[in-house]
């Protein structure tokens, strides 16, 4: 090969080298990447339950607010504060996603994720779910699959 073909290849081959990649994991985050405390309020509500004959659901007002705080998505780790104290959970961001995830000993599976998405107020969207089930309902406590919807502010 002569040196006239030889430079511009190499030359075409460092200029690969420096153009950046443009995978997803390379994209800027957002700002729930970093978010260190964040506190929702939760206003709607949808409760299911398996029928005599097909599933169903009900939608209700709802008034839950959660707040978790020493966020730190990229060691995966939050305190959730609620109604019945603290609990450490799971954190992910991912993509604009930032969720939540508590895994109960007893069985029951609760996640939320907060959305980089602002609602009329300005405020970011949010879902709720818990997964759980009891053969009776008490008052509140969950005893069939909930979903909720409402907002998140940050709050550091």
């Amino acid at each position: 090969m002569s040196i006239r073909k030889t430079v511009p290849a190499l030359v075409f081959a460092l200029a690969l080298l420096m153009v950046p990649c443009s995978s997803k994991a390379q994209a800027t985050k957002g700002p729930l990447a970093t978010v260190q405390s964040i506190k929702c309020s939760f206003t709607l509500m949808v409760v299911g339950t398996w029928g005599e004959k097909e599933p169903e659901a009900k939608v209700k007002p709802a008034s839950r607010v959660l707040q978790f705080d020493a966020i730190n998505a990229d060691e995966g780790s939050a305190v959730l504060k609620d109604d019945y104290g603290k609990s450490d959970i799971i954190v992910r961001y991912s993509g604009g996603y930032l969720h939540f995830i508590q895994s109960k000993l007893d069985g029951p599976l609760y996640t939320t994720t907060i959305l980089e998405k602002k609602t009329a107020s300005g405020k970011l969207k949010a879902m709720h779910s818990r997964h759980e089930f009891t053969d009776y309902a008490l008052v509140g406590f969950t005893s069939s699959p909930e979903q909720y919807y409402g907002d998140c502010e940050i709050l550091q």
